[in-house]
């Protein structure tokens, strides 16, 4: 497993450095030596890292969530909170829909088995949109109408949608005797319930660490506050309610008790992510089946298509009333396509559980990653400084 790492981290870091040189995302660098040493490649990772990849992918995505959640300030976020709840909501349930409609009919396969791959193509990829936010972020791009804060509030509880709305259709399409309807119900309780617990944590430990004046190491106080996001993660998880969210608000919520403390704690996360950043990408190319993405073909093609076009149009009806002009909304559609932590994450599932078609089901899903992935990422890129506005300096 030792090798393993170092395959990872030193390959990792060469395909981000190439891909970076050459101007387009380092990220894209990783996933395609992921997907080379990977078990469809080269296979040089070893089984152990793989069947930890999950949790270690996970691990990675704490972070960044922690990182933006102690990011967002409140001002801001009172200004774009209508937006980005519209954001969270429409674009997923447009696009999950239409692809079932479609699947449905062009794949011949039950409704609710379509439902199951429309919502695992609904949800984006937080792995892919959230450190391209946090780098607008820092660079002042669209940071004087938010675009960055919407775009990762709603991204953040798009993939609770997407995730609920599959465990639905996976329940009725297993013959759960809880309907459609119950299942959709519980969407909001599950949000709110990981709004909670992210801020009950926040609170707590921000009011000891604002009160004790913690006098300890800079890295001990970063391990400390790591520790927390995780069990916030996890008990969101056991309850079957959105852990990830939770993670995002706490961070928030610390940033709201300690400001100063959660500034220097984000400033000294950045480290943590450069390596956690390598793990991500590259244990989500690994997971890449290549082979099975080209039985997908043009008919996988043509279903995620469709799906995006719906999803274009879920962005510019949630936008309708905002105060963003026709630039940033093309940005916003444009930022709102990567996909792939879910979609490798739970893509396997139905195949694994016996649903009809699991095969095309995890086939399109797989394409999806290696589709929306890069031009997502090279998308945003190249977009960025053309559509948005930068803010100027101290302002």
């Amino acid at each position: 497993m030792i090798e393993s790492i170092f395959l990872i981290l030193l390959f990792g870091m060469l395909g981000s450095y190439v891909f970076s040189w050459m101007r387009l995302p380092g990220l894209l660098g990783m996933i395609i030596v992921g997907v080379l040493i990977g078990p469809y490649g080269f296979e040089w990772l070893s089984p152990q890292i793989m069947e930890a990849a999950g949790e270690i992918r996970m691990i990675a995505l704490v972070i960044i969530l922690l990182r933006a959640g102690l990011g967002m300030e409140k001002a801001l976020l009172k200004e774009v909170g209508v937006i980005a709840a519209k954001m969270s909501a429409l674009p997923c349930l447009i696009e999950g829909f239409l692809v079932a409609i479609v699947a449905w009919k062009l794949l011949n396969m039950p409704f609710t088995h379509a439902g199951v791959l429309g919502f695992i193509l609904a949800a984006v990829s937080p792995a892919v949109i959230v450190p391209s936010m946090l780098y607008l972020k820092e660079k002042g791009l669209g940071m004087r109408k938010g675009v960055p804060i919407i775009i990762l509030a709603g991204a953040s509880v798009d993939d609770v949608f997407a995730i609920s709305m599959f465990t639905a259709f996976m329940g009725i399409s297993m013959h759960s005797d809880q309907g459609l309807l119950f299942q959709i119900g519980l969407i909001p309780l599950r949000i709110l319930a990981g709004v909670a617990i992210g801020i009950g944590f926040g609170w707590v430990l921000g009011k000891t660490m604002k009160y004790q004046k913690w006098r300890i190491a800079e890295m001990e106080k970063i391990a400390f506050v790591l520790c927390f996001a995780i069990l916030v993660y996890i008990i969101g998880e056991r309850w079957n309610l959105t852990g990830l969210l939770g993670v995002l608000v706490f961070g928030f919520m610390l940033l709201e008790k300690t400001n100063h403390i959660a500034v220097q704690i984000e400033r000294e996360l950045n480290k943590a992510w450069f390596f956690a950043q390598i793990f991500l990408f590259v244990l989500i190319g690994a997971e890449v089946n290549i082979p099975v993405a080209w039985e997908a073909g043009m008919m996988g093609l043509l279903i995620i298509g469709i799906g995006l076009a719906g999803r274009f149009s879920g962005v510019f009806i949630a936008l309708l009333r905002s105060s963003l002009n026709q630039r940033e909304r093309l940005f916003c559609a444009i930022s709102y396509t990567p996909k792939a932590t879910v979609q490798a994450a739970i893509g396997g599932i139905p195949l694994a559980m016996g649903i009809e078609k699991g095969e095309s089901i995890l086939a399109i899903a797989v394409l999806s990653i290696v589709v929306t992935a890069p031009l997502g990422a090279i998308g945003i890129k190249i977009s960025a400084p053309r559509l948005l506005e930068k803010e100027a300096e101290g302002v």
